[in-house]
């Protein structure tokens, strides 16, 4: 769980999301953000809070978050038994934006919580305090998820789905994320060409049976350490393979590619 930083985070457009983020916020609406591990959900969500003005909270979504760890409890201090505001009671009240990263893994009496706060009435009710926040017209509900790897394990219930409007996002074309590469990470356009193209290379492979596919974060992470020196085969062995698959004949195959590269 943390709050948005103070400098504006660097991102790069890639089709109508802001014209699309913007929309949602003016009209109130909850938004659900698709795409595929380190497109860049985060850092678009981090942007249009930085762009709106608006304070960010996020909340990492996981099994063992209960919706108390949202809203808040009662903690002894001193001798006396103080009310402590949880992540989404401070969002509402401070009309921030509130991101629910990965949302798909929250359990279901986080869901439960989120539904008032997700539809016309945008309330959140505090069973322990008998309170209902009304939400402020600058609180928007963000909310993403993986949808390749959720089919894997949990999907969105149809129920929670349609409260929000759904914005898909993918990884950016290659003259857009050679740009992204390059500013994120300071190396020449000339070799985040070259993690380009062997990343589109790898995307395309289906007879290896990998789970996930390079990322954008993993292209700038490997870009970095070729930058402060990093031998380029190593940057990709250690930024783009490893992190890839831990079979021995895939890591091989993989090894081969970058060759070809660098």
């Amino acid at each position: 769980m943390s709050t948005a930083p103070s400098l504006a985070p660097y991102y790069r457009a890639v089709f109508h999301e802001v014209s699309v983020f913007e929309h949602a916020y003016g009209n109130r609406l909850p938004l659900l953000i698709k795409g595929p591990t380190g497109c860049g959900k985060s850092r678009f969500v981090e942007h249009m809070a930085h762009r709106l003005g608006r304070p960010l909270i996020t909340v990492a979504c996981h099994e063992d978050t209960a919706a108390a760890d949202l809203l808040g409890r009662y903690l002894v201090q001193g001798g006396d038994t103080v009310w402590q505001d949880g992540p989404v009671t401070r969002a509402v009240r401070r009309g921030a934006v509130l991101y629910l990263d990965e949302i798909a893994e929250a359990r279901q009496d986080v869901i439960a919580v989120l539904h008032p706060l997700s539809d016309h009435r945008r309330q959140l009710f505090l069973d322990r305090r008998d309170e209902t926040l009304t939400a402020p017209a600058e609180f928007m509900l963000v909310a993403s998820y993986n949808p390749g790897y959720q089919q894997r394990l949990k999907d969105l219930k149809p129920s929670l789905r349609q409260r929000f409007l759904g914005l898909s996002l993918g990884y950016p074309e290659k003259s857009i994320e050679i740009e992204i590469i390059a500013r994120e990470s300071g190396v020449d356009a000339s070799i985040a060409a070259k993690l380009v193209a062997l990343a589109h290379k790898l995307r395309n492979l289906q007879e290896l049976g990998m789970t996930e596919v390079v990322s954008t974060r993993l292209l700038v992470s490997t870009a970095r350490l070729i930058h402060a020196g990093l031998g380029p085969r190593l940057a990709c062995d250690v930024g783009v393979i490893q992190p890839l698959s831990d079979d021995a004949e895939v890591v091989t195959a993989l090894r081969e590619l970058a060759a070809l590269h660098f």
